[in-house]
C-alpha cells in the first residue's frame, strides 16, 4: 500500500470515484464519506457514495445524504457504479469484510482501492494507496487532513464542514475521549470559520429520536443490564423480542453501550444484541483495558483500544455465556 500522499498530484485528473463506508454506518463513516465526496466533486471528479446497508434516520440530514446508495436495497445501481469506478475509496473500515455482501465484488473489482481509516490491523494488501493511523480521532479528521495537505483547504465549505464535524465530534464522544487532540480542536476552529452551526448539528444527531427509543433505553437499563463488580464490568444483553416490542430501527441503539461506564468503578461495558440474523457485540472500556484485542480474540471483531465491536453466530444465550467466560479470563486486567 503506497502512502495516500502519492495521490495528491493525481487529484488534478477527474476520475469516476466510488466512496464506500462500513455496514450500518455511524456519523463518522457517513460524515467522512460525504465530506470526501463533496470535496472531490469540487475538483471535477464524478463521485458515488455507497453504504453496504441502510443507515440511521438521524444521519439523513447530512448534506447530499439523499444521494447515497444502499447496496442491499439498490444492488443493481450500486454494482453499475462499482463497475465504472476507476478509484474506490474505502473509509472508516480496515478490512473488506466490514462491507458485508459487497466484499466479494470489491475484491474482484479492477479499480484501484484507497484506504482512509483509523482502526487497527488493516488489510493493507488490498489497497493500492492508503493511510491507516490509529492515533487519529476519526476518519473525518483524516479526510480533513487529506484536503488540507493536498493544498485545497480553500475548498472546505459549510456543507463539507458539517459532515466532517459530525464525524469527529461523535467519534471523540463530544471531544471528551483522548483522541480529541490539539489538532482536532484546531480543525474544529477552521470548520467553524466556514459559518458552521455546531449547535444545530448536535441537535440533529442527539435530539432527533422518537419517544419509543427513550422508553426502550429505560427498559433495557432497568431489565437487561447486569453489573459484575467483581470484574469491574457491565453487560447489557438484548433479545430480539425487545427490539420488536419497541420498534427499534437502525441507529436506535447507538451509544447505549456507554451508559454503564458512568457507574463508579466500571472499566468495561458490553452490549450484546440479538439482531435475528446474527448477534452483534459492542465493547467499551476506560483506561488501558484493550477491547480491540478482546473483540478479536473472542468475538471475530476489532476496533480501537477503548471501543470495539464483534459478532457471533451463536444464540444470544450462548454468546452471553461466552462473554462471561471471557470476562472471567480477563478479570485480573480489569482490577
Amino acid at each position: 500500500m503506497k502512502p495516500i500522499s502519492e495521490i495528491y498530484p493525481l487529484l488534478k485528473q477527474p476520475r469516476r470515484v466510488v466512496i464506500i463506508m462500513h455496514q450500518k454506518p455511524d456519523a463518522d463513516a457517513m460524515g467522512s464519506s460525504l465530506g470526501l465526496s463533496l470535496f472531490l466533486r469540487k475538483l471535477g471528479h464524478q463521485t458515488t457514495v455507497i453504504s453496504p446497508t441502510n443507515w440511521a434516520e438521524w444521519l439523513k440530514w447530512m448534506p447530499d445524504c439523499a444521494a447515497v446508495i444502499d447496496y442491499e436495497f439498490s444492488t443493481e445501481k450500486a454494482i453499475a457504479a462499482l463497475d465504472q469506478a476507476e478509484w474506490i475509496f474505502c473509509l472508516d473500515f480496515n478490512t473488506l469484510t466490514r462491507t458485508r455482501h459487497m466484499a466479494s465484488r470489491l475484491r474482484k473489482s479492477p479499480a484501484q482501492k484507497l484506504l482512509i481509516d483509523h482502526h487497527q490491523q488493516p488489510e493493507t494488501p488490498v489497497f493500492a494507496y492508503g493511510i491507516s493511523n490509529t492515533e487519529k480521532s476519526s476518519t473525518s479528521e483524516m479526510v480533513y487532513d487529506l484536503i488540507v495537505e493536498s493544498g485545497h483547504a480553500d475548498k472546505i465549505d459549510i456543507d463539507i464542514a458539517a459532515c466532517l464535524y459530525s464525524g469527529v465530534m461523535t467519534d471523540t464522544g463530544s471531544f471528551r475521549f483522548p483522541g480529541a487532540s490539539a489538532a482536532v480542536h484546531r480543525m474544529v476552529g477552521a470548520l467553524k470559520d466556514t459559518g458552521l452551526n455546531h449547535t444545530q448539528i448536535h441537535e440533529n444527531l442527539f435530539d432527533n429520536f422518537l419517544e419509543n427509543r427513550l422508553r426502550f433505553i429505560g427498559y433495557v437499563l432497568s431489565n437487561r443490564m447486569e453489573i459484575f463488580y467483581e470484574h469491574n464490568a457491565a453487560l447489557i444483553a438484548i433479545p430480539w423480542k425487545d427490539l420488536v416490542r419497541y420498534e427499534i430501527k437502525t441507529g436506535d441503539t447507538e451509544g447505549l453501550v456507554n451508559y454503564p461506564l458512568s457507574i463508579q468503578g466500571i472499566r468495561m461495558a458490553a452490549l450484546i444484541i440479538d439482531r435475528d440474523e446474527e448477534v452483534k457485540c459492542s465493547f467499551r472500556s476506560k483506561g488501558d483495558f484493550d477491547v480491540n484485542s478482546f473483540a478479536r480474540t473472542y468475538f471475530d471483531g476489532g476496533g480501537h483500544v477503548n471501543a470495539a465491536g464483534g459478532r457471533s453466530t451463536d444464540t444470544l444465550e450462548v454468546t452471553v455465556q461466552r462473554f462471561l467466560k471471557a470476562l472471567t479470563d480477563n478479570s485480573s486486567q480489569l482490577q
